[in-house]
């Protein structure tokens, strides 16, 4: 279905669809060759959209997330792999640029001009094997030393790894004062210690290239630990940037995988004389409304998050609405391209069409942060009103920050 877009989204997403159309051309090869689209960030960068997010009075473009949804979409409905990992560089500066906007961090300001200049990729590497991505602990390991930390541990499904020049990364520092705190920290991934291992071979979103990170005694200064927070705790700041910017972000990403399959589908159907067909009709319309439902989500999260109501729900409960935007998006988009099946036939099947690669890459979405299960964990429980975690909110988050019984 149209859209209903300001002038300036449709703008951006006018931008966004002459480049979905050459990245959806190069998406099969990187697909089947397992490689990541660099070529793909030229054009990006040419286009000025890796300074998407990045404030207009710092070179960029000044999108808020408002903008950036209806344009990662339409990035998704070309190439879904490279709208994951174009996310995980833009979503961040867009957190880091709302903090300047706050603060006037002339450190930040050095870092987002970088960005918009295209000197600077971000990638957000936190996951780790065995543990659930919900931001309140990690296994990477935090030693105290002269001016700093040293970090060590492995890191995996680190999307766009293969051409961020830095990263956001979590560490645990066992001998803090008051108990164990979890340190967000700013890497240079040229940086003595950091390694990439290939280990990136999977069903879906081949083109990302999310490889594991390894940190061996990786040095980080006290003024690149961005944030901490007592080991357990559902923090506000963590909530008001990786959380409220981050599965809006997913969720557009998941949503036009969706809606791009529906295109091409309801195309190819109606090239075979099908759209007259009561089932065919039955299933496209049940598809649009999934399509639909998920995008409406998105947007009014994003009007959310602009307009800051989001954050004044408390810290759980904001949490929690985040998580349902993604849930619903990559759920629902796992639902179209499974019901499409049913009309396309074995057009479905056939690697020489884009559609069983739109498939297998909107399967990844369920167990992304926030997965399925942690998500209605915390969306079930915020309705019964029971905590999930203690809570470090607005007027404590900070390196001050005190755990709670």
């Amino acid at each position: 279905m149209n859209r209903c877009l300001t002038q300036r989204q449709q703008e951006l997403v006018d931008v966004a669809g002459k480049l979905a159309d050459v990245f959806a051309e190069r998406a099969a090869e990187h697909d089947r060759e397992n490689t990541f689209p660099v070529e793909n960030y030229d054009d990006l960068r040419a286009a000025g959209f890796l300074g998407l997010t990045v404030p207009t009075e710092l070179g960029g473009q000044g999108a808020s997330l408002e903008e950036l949804v209806p344009v990662l979409e339409r990035l998704a409905m070309g190439d879904g792999a490279t709208a994951l990992a174009v996310a995980m560089h833009i979503s961040p500066i867009g957190q880091w640029a709302s903090v300047w906007r706050r603060t006037g961090n002339p450190r930040l300001a050095d870092m987002l001009g970088r960005a918009a200049r295209g000197e600077l990729i971000w990638a957000s590497i936190t996951s780790e094997p065995g543990m659930r991505n919900d931001m309140t602990d990690a296994r990477t390991a935090a030693v105290r030393v002269a001016g700093g930390y040293r970090l060590t541990g492995r890191k995996a499904y680190a999307t766009n790894s293969a051409v961020a020049t830095h990263c956001s990364t979590t560490a645990r520092y066992e001998d803090a004062p008051g108990g164990p705190r979890l340190l967000l920290c700013r890497i240079a991934l040229d940086a003595p210690g950091v390694a990439t291992q290939k280990t990136w071979d999977t069903m879906g979103m081949r083109g990302t290239q999310s490889n594991d990170v390894v940190y061996e005694d990786v040095f980080v200064a006290d003024e690149d630990v961005v944030h901490s927070l007592p080991v357990g705790h559902l923090d506000a700041l963590v909530f008001e940037t990786v959380w409220s910017w981050a599965m809006g972000a997913f969720a557009a990403v998941y949503t036009g995988i969706a809606a791009g399959a529906l295109d091409w589908a309801a195309s190819q159907l109606a090239a075979r004389g099908k759209g007259t067909d009561p089932l065919v009709q039955d299933t496209v319309g049940e598809c649009e409304i999934l399509v639909e439902s998920a995008r409406a989500l998105a947007y009014r999260h994003a009007q959310e998050v602009t307009s800051r109501r989001l954050f004044e729900l408390g810290v759980q409960e904001g949490i929690a609405r985040c998580a349902l935007v993604k849930y619903v998006a990559s759920n629902n988009a796992t639902q179209v391209l499974r019901r499409l099946v049913d009309v396309l036939g074995g057009a479905s099947y056939s690697r020489k069409l884009p559609y069983e690669r739109m498939w297998r890459d909107a399967q990844a979405g369920t167990f992304m942060p926030m997965g399925n299960q942690a998500a209605r964990k915390i969306i079930g429980a915020s309705a019964l009103g029971v905590p999930v975690a203690p809570v470090i909110d607005f007027p404590e988050t900070g390196p001050d920050s005190r755990p709670k019984a």
